[in-house]
């Protein structure tokens, strides 16, 4: 990552990822098609409406991965072999941690939870069901996810999409079985899921076990180091806290749309989750964009990093208005996999055609992010994004969208996303300038001093 042409390493580490991004979607997508075909509308809006739920009860730990992620990766660029074994073992007994606190949380709380998310009442009981399942498989979760962060710091997004693929593929024989022969409705696509979330783990484990540098890991090591525990925090928590804010406001969302009846609230279910491929492929270079600039800065190549920001953004916009446009000219078709409802369908399309559209805007504002987390300004990234798309698109809600009749409108809901993300990136541009400038001042300083 830190010498030759930025391009080809950059999709060398992104394809990858983004085929693992992709696969897991799938098997998600899995879930909602074989309800939506084989156990009605009401299951899937059930599966649905969890989404946004499930996101914001695991974006908290999801984001300290992100701390993880850009430690090792600096540490590996700097080749301080001790740090990186101290970051992983740290990291992953955060993992068990964070997933058994997610399963207690999801477990005891799930249908008060969905009564305050103004789940509709024929989708109350299924919905509920669903996620007391799924979150029994979050320690699973958290582990794969924490160890394909460490595995994406060393430059290798390969392994974990072999992984995955293994489990997705039991995933998806497990829903057809549990769903179609053992008429197990929702309960059956969240048992799946939580088998095959376990089989990834124990795959990305005893990846780990076997490996022979410093990524290693040792049961025995296993053990909270206070230094690397704290750093984990100040890069992750603000990134954690910027998944559970905006996760917040998708909820928020998420219980506006149910506002408007089931027939709504699936085809809102199925249009996110086509959405969900276009955002996990322009993710991926938000993903390389942190790895690539963490391990550039921990070797002092500075000079490097505008290169990576531009490669980066270049990419993304080209990834995002392609898959996004074809998911919009494709939308019909892409839907009828979800669904047989002419109404559920039209619902899903109201939102492709205002979000997909644009959605390259979500993919250029990631990207900034990305690239000041990497050079370890996680705050200030983000503040700006809590202001520029929470803040907004809660505001409109609150107030326009409550108030007024002519507002009260999904289409009304789904605009508040490229409006956030345009005035959100513009802030994050002024915020890298900012940044670029204090650190080059700052070497300029050291360089005198020597």
């Amino acid at each position: 990552m830190c010498n030759g042409a930025i391009l080809p390493k950059l999709l060398a580490f992104t394809l990858p990822l983004m085929c693992s991004s992709v696969l897991q979607l799938l098997f998600n997508a899995a879930d909602i098609i074989v309800v939506g075909n084989f156990a009605g509308d009401t299951a899937l809006a059930a599966v649905g409406s969890n989404t946004a739920l499930i996101n914001l009860l695991t974006n908290f730990f999801l984001g300290l991965s992100i701390g993880a992620n850009v430690l090792v990766a600096r540490f590996y660029g700097a080749k301080a072999e001790e740090d990186v074994s101290d970051t992983v073992h740290t990291a992953m007994l955060l993992s068990v941690f964070s997933g058994i606190i997610l399963t207690v949380i999801g477990c005891i709380g799930a249908r008060q939870i969905l009564i305050w998310m103004q789940t509709p009442e024929d989708v109350l009981p299924l919905a509920t069901t669903y996620l007391r399942i799924y979150f029994i498989g979050m320690t699973s979760m958290m582990v794969y996810n924490f160890g394909s962060a460490i595995l994406r710091a060393v430059g290798d997004t390969k392994r974990p999409l072999y992984y995955l693929s293994a489990a997705g593929v039991i995933n998806i024989g497990l829903n057809l079985l549990f769903v179609i022969v053992f008429r197990m409705s929702v309960a059956g696509v969240a048992l799946a899921t939580v088998i095959s979330e376990t089989i990834s783990a124990s795959l990305v484990i005893r990846c780990m076990m076997k490996e022979k540098g410093s990524i290693r890991l040792t049961p025995s090591k296993l053990r909270i180091h206070p230094k690397r525990f704290a750093e984990i925090l100040r890069i992750g928590l603000p990134a954690s806290l910027q998944g559970v804010i905006f996760a917040i406001s998708n909820v928020i969302i998420q219980s506006s749309v149910n506002s408007f009846g089931s027939t709504v609230v699936a085809g809102n279910s199925a249009a996110s989750n086509i959405e969900g491929f276009v955002y996990v492929s322009m993710n991926s270079f938000y993903q390389g964009t942190i790895s690539f600039t963490s391990q550039n800065v921990g070797a002092g190549k500075y000079e490097r990093v505008n290169k990576i920001l531009f490669t980066a953004q270049a990419c993304v916009i080209v990834t995002g208005l392609v898959l996004g446009n074809l998911a919009v000219f494709f939308g019909p078709d892409l839907l009828g996999f979800y669904t047989r409802s002419a109404a559920v369908k039209a619902a899903g399309m109201n939102r492709l055609k205002i979000i997909c559209t644009v959605y390259a805007l979500c993919g250029i504002m990631d990207v900034m992010v990305g690239s000041l987390r990497g050079l370890g300004y996680s705050v200030m990234p983000t503040i700006v994004s809590l202001i520029g798309a929470c803040g907004l698109r809660l505001l409109w809600i609150f107030t326009f969208f409550r108030i007024y009749e002519q507002f009260h409108t999904p289409q009304s809901l789904y605009l508040t996303y490229p409006v956030s993300w345009i005035i959100t990136i513009c802030a994050h541009v002024v915020c890298f300038v900012i940044v670029r400038r204090r650190i080059s001042r700052r070497l300029k300083t050291q360089s005198m001093a020597q």
